[in-house]
């Protein structure tokens, strides 16, 4: 990882990404429960918040050794949240 700018903005993107998912799946589901979908749009923000706060605790701790388990984390907490999506359907 270059910087830790960099994977901020590719957590952000990722994220992003993700919520966009979930309100083009409302858009082609006008008759499901919006519930379920706002819980995984807080899930989401809530994994947004949780790296932040990791990204803060390994640079005091490890630098930037420790983003690349970071990155694995992110990566498969988009794909559960992904696999939620997919449940709704």
């Amino acid at each position: 990882m270059s910087s830790i700018k960099i994977f901020k903005k590719e957590i952000n993107n990722s994220i992003g990404s993700f919520i966009e998912e979930v309100y083009a799946w409302e858009l082609n589901h006008p008759d499901a429960d919006l519930k379920s979908t706002e819980k995984l749009i807080d899930k989401a923000i809530a994994l947004f918040d949780d790296m932040i706060d990791k990204i803060h605790k390994a640079k005091r701790k490890e630098g930037k050794v420790g983003f690349k388990s970071l990155k694995e984390h992110l990566a498969a907490a988009i794909e559960g949240l992904h696999q939620e999506l997919v449940k709704l359907g």
